[in-house]
């Protein structure tokens, strides 16, 4: 099909080229180039749908991505009103307790240790805040600080 719009005439296939490789692609089958067009649009159709199937589903997992990012830094509350296009007013509150944590000799276990395992560390330290709190009722707001490592 690409040869059939080339620019230079003689690069185009003739009548004749064409009715053979239409004939190759039916392997020697006697039908009409209307019907083998039809055929190869009807096998672009169903590519193209499995294809939007495909996609749609890569998009939904990546919404529901999306969604638990989003309820893991906000309350539900303010996470449900988000994704509903509302806005949110802000929430005063009479007690509140804030918790700061930083693990003493942090730069030098991670230097001494193998990335896989300061994750593994640091995963397991945060799941079991996160176990604690999860106890109680209160909402965990997460700030991170970073330092630069000279």
């Amino acid at each position: 099909m690409k040869q059939c719009w080339a620019e230079a005439a003689e690069q185009r296939p003739t009548f004749d080229e064409i009715f053979n490789q239409f004939k190759t692609f039916n392997k020697g089958k006697k039908t009409n180039i209307i019907d083998s067009m039809l055929r190869m649009l009807e096998q672009y159709s169903s590519n193209l749908e499995d294809l939007i199937r495909e996609r749609t589903e890569e998009l939904e997992i990546e919404k529901q991505k999306t969604e638990k990012l989003l309820t893991q830094m906000l309350p539900p509350s303010v996470a449900e009103s988000l994704k509903k296009g509302c806005t949110v007013e802000p929430e005063g509150f009479d007690l509140v307790t804030l918790y700061f944590s930083d693990i003493v000799g942090f730069t030098t276990i991670s230097a001494m240790s193998e990335p896989i395992e300061v994750v593994d560390l640091l995963n397991d330290l945060y799941t079991l805040f996160d176990a604690i709190i999860g106890s109680h009722d209160v909402y965990k707001i997460r700030i991170l600080k970073y330092r630069e490592i000279k």
